[in-house]
């Protein structure tokens, strides 16, 4: 009942057919940009700054931060006495 049937003289699949292929699309590359060195010395100029502004904020929490813990712990002794 669920024997496969195969058919009585089993022809073999051709070796190989060479047939016509498309040729392969052409990639279209990104657009030139045009950049001269007035524009690499601001993008690197406006890093930089960007940089250093990141690096002060984080400097300014780290310090409220140590100063608030100080605080607290002055006014904690103050108000156990």
């Amino acid at each position: 009942m669920f024997q496969p049937k195969y058919p009585d003289s089993p022809t073999p699949p051709p070796a190989h057919t060479h047939a016509p292929t498309d040729p392969a699309p052409v990639r279209r590359g990104l657009p030139a940009l045009s950049a001269d060195q007035r524009t690499v010395a601001a993008v690197l100029v406006g890093g930089v700054v960007l940089t250093a502004l990141l690096a002060a904020v984080a400097v300014t929490a780290v310090s409220v931060a140590i100063a608030a813990v100080v605080l607290r712990s002055l006014l904690h002794e103050h108000n156990r006495r």
